[in-house]
């Protein structure tokens, strides 16, 4: 049985691209598999309970899924890749919060995650295996691509907890748990 999952998962890696494989490879894998979750999450909870929060000083179900957004935007701009000037953020960390605060339907908020994780995708393609070790500033620090990478995908995961989370607090299961 090992044998086979060991054989299943290099005919996965070797039908990919030999510029796709490696360590960023990997990298946008998590980020596809963070991606799918939080899309298909934000389409299964109502939009009634986009305003919901668990308590006061907390983002509320739609504001999680802005930043988020809001952070697929940002955090490519410190690795090469400015964010669409429709989207009004810039390296300044304000133009974040303005753009997490707008009001937003449902639909215009999944729209938003869509376009946000196609822009990081472009972004994570600008570090490879080559210049993971290359240090940028990221957040006014020395880092390197690597470690922005490494932050870029717990960030994700972060959320897709708390999403999930808010989700389960409004009685929405996860699509993919059913």
């Amino acid at each position: 049985m090992k044998t086979r999952l060991l054989g299943l998962a290099f005919a996965l890696v070797s039908a990919a691209p030999l510029s796709a494989q490696g360590w960023m490879a990997e990298m946008h894998r998590d980020v596809n598999d963070a991606q799918k979750k939080m899309i298909d999450l934000a389409k299964a909870i109502p939009e009634s309970a986009y305003g919901w929060k668990p308590s006061d000083g907390t983002r509320t179900v739609g504001e999680v899924f802005l930043h988020v957004a809001s952070d697929n935007y940002f955090i490519p701009i410190a690795m090469g890749k400015p964010a669409p000037e429709a989207s009004g953020i810039t390296a300044d960390p304000k133009t974040v919060g303005a753009y997490e605060k707008r009001k937003l339907t449902k639909d215009q908020i999944v729209a938003e995650l869509e376009a946000s994780y196609r822009h990081l995708h472009q972004g994570m393609a600008l570090t490879t295996d080559a210049n993971a070790g290359e240090v940028i500033k990221f957040f006014g620090q020395d880092w390197s691509r690597a470690r922005a990478m490494t932050l870029t995908v717990t960030h994700l995961h972060e959320h897709l907890g708390q999403a999930i989370a808010y989700a389960r607090s409004n009685k929405v299961v996860p699509p993919w748990s059913k």
